[in-house]
């Protein structure tokens, strides 16, 4: 072989070497960008697929259905509105916990739809909620399957005690927390 095909040779398996790993830093940028966006929720969907990129091409669209979403923060006026609002299902707990819990969860519901998120759907509440308020999300679970179990009258007063803790974590993220770029 003549020195120019050697130094092809060479320069052929040193782009692909550059190549190879271009490509893994990119998948590690994504992965990490992904585990600190979702926090415990990327491990959750890890979990639940069948692999890694699977569970990050679902996360990957969480994030681009989020950015189509016209989320919004709330004015001062309803974040007072909703904060008066809660106070008042907290103080029907003492004598109505299964009540209250069901109010909580309209309440949270409402909120939700003010700020911009779509509210038809658990499933896909908990997805849209997942990009902007991951760290709250299995609060709003435990709370939500709680809340399934009042209406069916399986709860018991401390459990429904936990889901208005629940909701209220989530509630209080509504209330204050903007998404990304001040939205």
């Amino acid at each position: 072989m003549t020195t120019y095909v050697w130094v092809a040779v060479v320069v052929v398996a040193v782009v692909a070497v550059a190549a190879v790993v271009y490509v893994m830093l990119q998948r590690q940028k994504r992965s990490t960008h992904l585990r600190e966006r979702f926090g415990p929720e990327y491990e959750r969907t890890v979990a639940e697929r069948e692999n890694r990129r699977e569970a990050e091409q679902e996360l990957l669209a969480r994030e681009q259905r989020h950015t189509e979403l016209d989320i919004r923060p709330l004015s001062p006026e309803a974040r007072d509105t909703y904060a008066n609002r809660w106070t008042e299902v907290q103080e029907r707990f003492v004598d109505a916990p299964g009540f209250a819990v069901t109010e909580a969860d309209q309440l949270v519901t409402a909120v939700m739809a003010e700020r911009g998120y779509p509210t038809e759907d658990f499933d896909q509440r908990l997805s849209d909620l997942s990009v902007g308020h991951a760290a709250t999300l299995d609060h709003y679970r435990t709370a939500h399957e709680i809340s399934g179990r009042a209406a069916r009258k399986e709860a018991s007063t401390e459990e429904l005690r936990q889901a208005m803790v629940h909701y209220r974590a989530l509630f209080e993220e509504l209330l204050q927390k903007t998404t990304r770029g001040g939205r």
